[in-house]
């Protein structure tokens, strides 16, 4: 013996006037333009703070997780990193699902999600000319000098 059931899917409201969508009470739809330049609909009433995400930074051998809002560009997301890390902006390279994102790219735009990993590495360029840079002082400081002191 099979039962059925059948159950419904909507609720039909009794209200005909209400609106959900939109911030204003008297139906009016309020929009925003979002930074890539799109207009959309704003989401609901109470949304006047942006959305903070979590993001995983993650190096070769450690991690840092990072919360900041949604609409942030990577730019700004260097610059907390650089606070946390101690690695200059301009030394970062941060990938996101495989490319390497630049400094105006926006985080909700390329997809990130809360909880996401982000990967950090450190511009090759860069370190190449900091070891250089060692390794020249590290000559100098290797020379012997000679002081003359005359009495």
């Amino acid at each position: 013996m099979i039962k059925l059931r059948s159950r419904k899917l909507f609720k039909r409201s009794s209200k005909l006037g209400s609106s959900t969508g939109g911030c204003s009470g008297n139906g009016d739809v309020q929009w925003e333009l979002r930074p890539g330049g799109m207009l959309v609909q704003k989401r609901g009433c109470g949304e006047e703070a942006d959305e903070v995400v979590t993001v995983r930074i993650s190096t070769g051998w450690n991690w840092h997780d990072i919360s900041i809002g949604a609409t942030a560009s990577f730019g700004e997301l260097k610059t907390v990193v650089a606070m946390v890390t101690g690695m200059e902006p301009r030394e970062q390279r941060l990938l996101f699902r495989g490319k390497e994102r630049e400094d105006g790219d926006h985080l909700h735009m390329v997809g990130v999600r809360d909880k996401d990993k982000v990967l950090l590495l450190e511009d090759p360029a860069i370190k190449e000319r900091k070891l250089r840079d060692m390794a020249g002082s590290h000559v100098v400081s290797s020379r012997p000098c000679h002081t003359i002191i005359e009495v």
